[in-house]
């Protein structure tokens, strides 16, 4: 005896059925972006604060590298 109650006959028809669906993730994000409009915006600015900076130049990273000093080989050793 051959089950058939797994096989899609029409796909297409199959995946008509699931077209319209929605994920709980994706209805709080529509509701959420609806409640508040300008959360893209505050977004954005989030990520400028941390991430969009400007590059840093040449003349800046060499007198950050030259006033670094040098940490001795045992921290919490005393000199002496």
């Amino acid at each position: 005896m051959v089950c058939n109650h797994f096989s899609i006959k029409d796909p297409m028809k199959f995946s008509k059925q699931f077209s319209q669906y929605e994920s709980e993730a994706t209805q709080f994000i529509k509701q959420l972006k609806q409640q508040q409009p300008d959360l893209e915006a505050q977004q954005r600015e989030g990520r400028a604060l941390l991430w969009d900076k400007e590059p840093i130049s040449l003349d800046a990273q060499e007198r950050a590298k030259a006033s670094r000093i040098k940490q001795q080989a045992y921290v919490y050793q005393n000199k002496g």
